[in-house]
């Protein structure tokens, strides 16, 4: 291997009566859609259905709870400043009123 991360897709043989696998090309036809794009909604909706994380961002907010609110960094004023304190503002606005 050349240092490369190897990713594969884990893959599982099923079987489908005739019926089943008719009415389900023709939804794949109808919607222009491949077979494992198809497969692939059905298994993200049902785990959605069974309150299943379909993702690490999404299994990593459920399991922070309810207590996982997104609290944003302070933007920095210029290149490499740090960020005025609200002190300094006031300051700032009070002399320039007098």
């Amino acid at each position: 291997m050349t240092g490369r991360r190897k990713t594969s897709m884990l893959g599982k043989r099923i079987q489908f009566d005739d019926e089943t696998w008719a009415a389900l090309d023709l939804l794949a036809r109808d919607r222009m859609m491949t077979f494992p794009e198809l497969a692939d909604e059905a298994f993200r909706d049902l785990l959605r259905k069974y309150n299943r994380p379909t993702g690490l961002r999404e299994a990593l907010r459920k399991s922070a709870g309810a207590s996982a609110d997104v609290v944003p960094f302070r933007r920095r004023t210029a290149r490499g400043s740090k960020p005025e304190s609200r002190k300094r503002r006031r300051s700032k606005l009070q002399k320039k009123r007098r």
